[in-house]
């Protein structure tokens, strides 16, 4: 789900009261939350196009000229270094701090220490890039594409101070969360999950299958070393099998699911979280002699099968991690979650009624657009919707429509959405009508379901089209049951 439309159903649900106000004071009003402010005469220039016009343009960023800003950015040498660049000469810094303190605690003089700061090139570079995001906030003609970069590096928040990070974030902002601010969150979740900011700040860097170990390598140092004589001394053999890492670190699990996905209401256990982490065992980062990129390292994962949200993950390697990132971007759960955080940003600390809902409700717009079916300007979809029992701002309760299973999972309702997933596979135009059965069902699983598609599914839909010898039938048929069926609908 393209996230721009989520931002504009939260900028949406702030217009209803603003009727009264204005073309100006509208533009002021959009400037303040969608932009960090008004220079002078903006808000007359805005008025001038009409807000909803400038919001369209500020959602098509990369057609706004920022030719001022781009001068400025040259003036950050920062954007001139990269990730591989920056390791090399973190590695070089830490190996001369770590002399520099030896030297201290043999001599007791820390006076060569204090004057020579190795590590000050770091601390300089997270200084830069503090000022950069100022200038870019302040100067950027992309003023939305600004507010959702500082959404989206808060949301996947990590701590310049520690350790790497302090030469991985520089990458991490420019190269995994710039490019998908506007983007779909399935994609920017995936990046972030493969990024080595990330994966050093929550641990998952270090995190292994108990009992695994790195394959047998030949280090022609050592082979020196015992030529020559010069064996490794023990305390450094046992300061070197501390620093190994020995088991699973549940860090970036847990903050997968509460902080960047289903929130700490998603209804998941301690036992998910284990197994979640288990999944991600063998993400790592390589070492800065070979850039600090990502890495999957196979030895390090752990090959046995588990069950976590209903789903089986058996020995898939690093595709575990990518289908259930896949699955967690889809869930309602993490709708909610991240469109209250929206709803927060862009409208209020405590949202009016109806805003997550309308942006939650931009965001289940998926089956449409997974189908690429276009909405015309008639009322019928809205009335599939209140069909489905829950009409768009129509609960008279103050609690909202429930989220629980009970009231949601019973046979009026499954008939209900079957019918509607049915209605849309007519119109479906993004897959293909193909005569074996069985491809039609793999590239409706890529398409819609992400490669999520359970056996039982699979085996279901395949059984029901033995005997629809029409492609165009079959295709209506597999995707209205894949969309009506239990792993698109499971929240």
């Amino acid at each position: 789900m393209p996230l721009f439309l989520i931002a504009t159903a939260c900028v949406l649900a702030t217009q209803a009261p603003l009727q009264s106000l204005t073309p100006r004071d509208s533009a002021f009003h959009a400037l303040n939350r969608l932009a960090y402010g008004a220079r002078p005469g903006e808000a007359d220039s805005v008025a001038h196009v009409g807000v909803m016009k400038w919001i369209e343009r500020q959602l098509d960023a990369d057609h706004i000229s920022d030719a001022r800003l781009a001068e400025r950015e040259r003036q950050f040498k920062i954007l001139d270094y990269d990730r591989a660049d920056l390791a090399g000469r973190y590695r070089d810094a830490t190996r001369e701090r770590q002399r520099l303190q030896r030297e201290a605690a043999a001599t007791g003089d820390s006076t060569r220490m204090r004057d020579a700061r190795p590590m000050q090139e770091f601390r300089q570079l997270g200084g830069q890039l503090q000022q950069l995001a100022i200038v870019r906030a302040a100067l950027s003609e992309r003023q939305l594409r600004e507010v959702m970069v500082d959404f989206w590096t808060n949301h996947f928040n990590v701590f310049v101070g520690k350790g790497a990070d302090r030469f991985l974030l520089p990458s991490y902002i420019e190269e995994t969360i710039r490019p998908r601010a506007l983007g779909r969150f399935e994609d920017l979740l995936i990046a972030t999950a493969e990024s080595p900011a990330m994966l050093f700040y929550l641990d998952n860097a270090q995190s292994v299958a108990p009992g695994s170990t790195p394959p047998a390598q030949r280090r022609p140092a050592f082979l020196f070393r015992r030529r020559f004589g010069m064996n490794e001394m023990p305390e450094e053999r046992r300061q070197r099998q501390q620093r190994r890492p020995t088991g699973i670190n549940e860090n970036y699990a847990r903050e997968l699911l509460e902080l960047h996905t289903l929130g700490v209401d998603g209804g998941y256990t301690q036992p998910d979280i284990i197994e979640v982490a288990r999944i991600f065992t063998g993400w790592s980062i390589e070492p800065p002699e070979r850039g600090s990129g990502f890495v999957f390292r196979d030895w390090a994962h752990d090959h046995g099968t588990k069950h976590v949200f209903g789903l089986t993950f058996q020995d898939d390697g690093k595709d575990e991690g990518i289908r259930l990132l896949k699955f967690l971007a889809t869930q309602h759960a993490t709708m909610h979650h991240v469109s209250a955080k929206l709803c927060a940003r862009f409208v209020a600390d405590e949202p009016p009624d109806g805003c997550v809902d309308a942006a939650v409700a931009a965001w289940l717009v998926s089956a449409l657009r997974a189908t690429a079916i276009e909405p015309d300007d008639t009322p019928r979809l809205a009335q599939l919707v209140a069909r489905l029992g829950e009409p768009l701002y129509e609960q008279p309760a103050p609690t909202g429509y429930a989220e629980t299973e009970a009231h949601w999972v019973n046979s009026g309702a499954l008939l209900a959405r079957m019918n509607a997933a049915m209605m849309l596979a007519r119109e479906c135009s993004s897959i293909a009508a193909i005569d074996d059965h069985a491809q039609l069902v793999d590239a409706i699983d890529q398409q819609l379901l992400g490669g999520t598609m359970s056996a039982h599914t699979r085996s279901v839909i395949l059984e029901q089209l033995a005997d629809v010898m029409d492609p165009t039938q079959a295709r209506a048929l597999a995707v209205g049951l894949a969309l009506g069926g239990p792993d698109f609908q499971k929240q």
